[in-house]
């Protein structure tokens, strides 16, 4: 028996893709265990594609606040099942906002070297699937925070959502430098979420944690905007660093940087916090605040050499992974 050649695939057709055309005519050819592995293969590469969606390395830096947040807040271990179901859920409603975000922002996304390779730029999960996945992931965390931690924790999760998605994205990310300033207030709710999971509501230390996140957000993020600042000018998107010189810049990250480090110390006499988290959080601040100076004087004088802005950016993780893991210990010490 002579197997007929497979036809071109045709290219008055859009919506047939090449690769698609060929892995079908295999499958016509192929055993029946390499169907099945390619099956499986296709599968495992949707699921990776929706969960490319959720951005999760923005989920895990979102989830090394709240942590030790609810430790504190319990001044002590909280209950092991009220951490795992405020995590799930604060996890679930992060990775909508971010699925929305890129459902929202699709067509700058193709613009930039930066995120041309997500999922909905490269035709892996379509708009429409996105927007409904987007939508019922938010919809279901809301509801299992709702009764599975508590009605402040689901209204303060809801809030950010709006914050990020419309707030951000829909309203100040293409109109303003200062976009991540207000619009990065989403990414401070997980701290006054996981407050509220313990308490059932919030303090003056949810609102002084609330500020560390909030003012460490432009000196963590306007770094990596100075590395790919062809990227939004191509794609139209005032980040500070597109519009302004990087001595502007970095001028603005040291004042934002000593508003962080002054939230951090306040800690100590509002949340009861021992001096050995005081020395932590004054030698970690004044490092991440040097790191700062040092940008710009490089931005100052050519002669210092590049800018190295992803070393700032590098190091403003290593900040607040040791200053949460410092309030995570302080807890616990004896003194």
């Amino acid at each position: 028996m002579r197997l007929s050649t497979p036809s071109p695939p045709d290219a008055s057709r859009p919506d047939v893709a090449p690769d698609a055309t060929a892995g079908a005519a295999h499958d016509e050819v192929a055993t029946p265990g390499e169907r099945e592995a390619g099956g499986l293969r296709r599968a495992l590469g949707t699921v990776g594609a929706y969960v490319a969606l959720t951005k999760p390395r923005v989920i895990e830096l979102l989830l090394i606040t709240t942590i030790p947040t609810m430790f504190l807040a319990a001044q002590g271990f909280p209950p092991l099942g009220l951490v795992v179901a405020t995590l799930v859920g604060g996890a679930g409603a992060a990775g909508a906002a971010n699925t929305l975000n890129q459902y929202l922002d699709r067509d700058i996304d193709r613009v930039m070297n930066r995120t041309r390779r997500r999922p909905i730029v490269t035709g892996r999960v379509t708009p429409r699937a996105a927007l409904v996945f987007g939508l019922v992931l938010g919809a279901v965390s809301l509801t299992w925070l709702w009764f599975a931690v508590n009605p402040a924790s689901a209204l303060f999760t809801g809030s950010a959502i709006l914050i990020y998605v419309v707030g951000y994205t829909m309203i100040l990310k293409r109109r303003t430098p200062q976009n991540i300033v207000w619009g990065g207030a989403a990414g401070c709710m997980p701290v006054v979420i996981g407050w509220s999971a313990v308490t059932g509501g919030v303090s003056w230390a949810a609102v002084l944690l609330f500020g560390v996140v909030f003012f460490w957000t432009p000196p963590h993020y306007w770094p990596l905007s100075m590395k790919f600042r062809r990227d939004y000018a191509a794609a139209g998107v005032p980040m500070l660093p597109v519009v302004a010189a990087d001595t502007k810049v970095a001028r603005e990250m040291i004042a934002y940087t000593l508003a962080m480090i002054a939230c951090s110390l306040l800690l100590v006499p509002v949340a009861g916090m021992t001096w050995v988290y005081a020395v932590v959080a004054s030698v970690l601040g004044g490092w991440f605040l040097w790191s700062c100076i040092g940008l710009l004087r490089r931005a100052n004088d050519a002669q210092r050499g590049p800018l190295r802005a992803m070393s700032v950016f590098h190091a403003s993780i290593t900040y607040l992974t040791l200053l949460s893991v410092a309030i995570a210990v302080d807890v616990f010490l004896p003194l």
